[in-house]
């Protein structure tokens, strides 16, 4: 405060000496008329508006025409003025001295305005590039207080990451707000503006979403411009958001194509010795020399073996629809053809529970991928066989409704709890009750639904605590 004092006495003194100086010029050294001095003051006091201001112009008017009239003015030596001319000269003088001053100052303001203005632009232009080419890591949020602070010449500056919750600083922290007060402004969404210690405190938004909230203490920056750097601190957010989601959905997509992959090769390493297998065993089934006990032996075997082929198949249509690589073969099937290829891969892990099939004779052929459609009716079968009780009956019902044909697989289990209903078919998810006495991964109804919903039709569960569960799924109809 004390040096802005100075510095304005200084420039009082030195325009004032330069009026001292013009007068003494021409009252002692070169004689010119009265016209030619007060044109030589004007210009003087133009030329101080310009650098100094319009107040410490204004002195200088004042001053100079005080002189003007003392040493210029007849009667010369006093501040009387006998013509009344000279009244109007002289009034003339000082308003054209001041309104030119003001004018003088107002275009110099506008200029440094202007190039304030444009300064705010090539920081801002700087700026974005900076952080939008920037914003794609973790580290992102840490960084703005430097950023905001290197490009504005700021004090401080604080930001709040509502997502992490930190909050993260530059500069003077001595001038900067608590963390609640930053937090609360992220909340309440409030904007606040000290002038005085030039202080800018507000919300950092995109979207109605409020990412954190932003403090900048001094510094060359406008509200304007603060605005749009937390717009621009928003973008910035988000998008390193999104390519961060980006990333992991890359990851995951390539995590899926690398599994199919593997187990691409290792079906085609199985299958090979399995296929052996198969031929071996069929050759020695036409054995008239065999044992009733070997041929027995002999039949389970070829039996477990393509048991063992099917799973191999299974687990990789399972992987490739992980992978997102689901591939439809549609063709018209008849309504046993839905059921039965399941029921008979399946029947030696049913141990014997009875299962009823219904399917009405009036159905027509649906179209599908028999393949696909087996592995769902799989899926569907074995997840009731686990969740029901043992020697309890499943049932299996194929029939029309609404011009679809509806698949309906039922058990006598302890059902399915209401808030689960719409879980059972997320990826992974398992039912409380189930998990640590039933085996599984929570895959099965995932891919069910996915293999249904690729043929466009719906998958759903019904179900009654303590009287069972019903899985239904529709297909559309030729």
């Amino acid at each position: 405060m004390q040096a802005r004092v100075w510095e304005w006495a200084v420039r009082g003194i030195v325009s004032l000496g330069i009026v001292a100086c013009i007068t003494l010029l021409y009252y002692s050294y070169v004689h010119v008329n009265s016209t030619t001095v007060a044109l030589t003051l004007v210009l003087a006091i133009l030329a101080v508006a310009t650098w100094w201001g319009l107040t410490v112009a204004s002195i200088m008017a004042v001053a100079a025409m005080l002189c003007f009239n003392y040493f210029f003015l007849p009667p010369i030596g006093t501040l009387t003025i006998a013509d009344p001319q000279n009244w109007v000269a002289l009034v003339a003088f000082l308003i054209t001295a001041i309104v030119a001053s003001n004018l003088s100052a107002s275009a110099r303001r506008q200029a440094q305005q202007a190039l304030q203005r444009q300064q705010e632009m090539e920081r801002l232009y700087d700026l974005s590039r900076t952080m939008l080419l920037g914003a794609n890591g973790r580290g992102f949020a840490g960084e703005v207080p430097y950023r905001l602070q290197q490009a504005f010449a700021a004090d401080a500056v604080s930001f709040f990451d509502r997502r992490s919750g930190q909050v993260f600083r530059a500069g003077d922290q001595a001038r900067t707000s608590a963390d609640m007060l930053l937090k609360d402004t992220a909340v309440q969404g409030t904007f606040s503006h000290d002038s005085k210690n030039t202080r800018y405190l507000l919300p950092v938004t995109l979207g109605g979403q409020v990412a954190g909230s932003l403090e900048i203490v001094g510094g060359a920056i406008s509200e304007a411009a603060i605005q749009a750097v937390a717009n621009l601190l928003a973008i910035a957010l988000e998008r390193e958001a999104a390519q961060a989601a980006a990333l992991l959905a890359d990851a995951a997509r390539q995590n899926e194509e690398l599994k199919s992959t593997l187990l691409d090769a290792l079906a085609h390493d199985f299958k090979t010795p399995l296929t052996s297998i198969k031929v071996a065993v069929s050759n020695l089934l036409q054995e008239r020399t065999n044992s009733p006990a070997q041929q027995e032996l002999l039949t389970v075997v070829d039996e477990e073996t393509a048991r063992l082929s099917g799973l191999v198949t299974e687990a990789i249509q399972m992987a490739r629809i992980e992978a997102g690589e689901l591939t439809l073969n549609k063709q018209p099937l008849p309504a046993e053809s839905l059921v039965q290829p399941a029921l008979a891969l399946l029947r030696s892990r049913l141990d014997g529970r009875p299962v009823k099939v219904t399917i009405d004779p009036r159905l027509g052929s649906v179209q599908a991928d028999a393949e696909l459609i087996s592995i769902t009716v799989r899926q569907l079968l074995d997840n009731a066989a686990k969740y029901s009780p043992p020697q309890s009956q499943l049932e299996i019902s194929v029939s029309e409704r609404d011009g679809e044909a509806l698949i309906v697989v039922a058990d006598q289990g302890s059902g399915i709890p209401e808030h689960e209903k719409d879980r059972i078919f997320e990826k992974f998810y398992r039912g409380r009750a189930a998990r640590e006495r039933i085996p599984g991964t929570g895959m099965g109804l995932a891919i069910a639904r996915k293999i249904v919903n690729a043929h466009g039709g719906k998958i759903w569960a019904d179900s009654v605590p303590g009287q069972g569960a019903r899985f239904s799924f529709t297909l559309p109809l030729l």
